[in-house]
């Protein structure tokens, strides 16, 4: 059974930092690319960011890009989203999500290509 495990949310000021983990387990982590999406209250989910299964390919929504870094360690099974210059309309809970078939070429943006997902880690920032 796979199971994505999120931490690392939490209460942050405008400006600040924060930096997410995704721990995976299940199957071979490292055959398979990731991604971070998040919902807002009353919104959709929406994309973040991804990676994919080698950590050489990465792609950013144009709200976070230049802001935040997603990153990934094989050997420790885990992902990472470094978060900087946060703003209030970054608050949501943050989901990390598993692809669907391994050692896919490139990244997706699409929710319809992740079959895992964990169960989500609040990030709340205050103007």
């Amino acid at each position: 059974q796979v199971q994505l495990v999120e931490s690392g949310g939490g209460l942050v000021q405008a400006g600040g930092s924060l930096k997410l983990s995704c721990a995976a387990s299940g199957r071979t982590f490292s055959s398979y690319g990731m991604g971070w999406f998040r919902q807002a209250p009353g919104k959709e989910r929406e994309f973040v960011a991804a990676i994919n299964w080698s950590g050489g390919i990465t792609y950013y929504a144009d709200p976070v890009k230049g802001r935040f870094t997603i990153s990934r360690d094989n050997a420790k099974n885990t992902m990472y989203l470094q978060m900087t210059s946060l703003k209030p309309e970054d608050t949501a809970i943050y989901y990390c999500a598993s692809r669907r078939q391994p050692r896919t070429y490139g990244t997706s943006s699409f929710t319809k290509d992740y079959d895992y997902w964990g169960q989500g880690t609040q990030v709340t920032v205050s103007s």
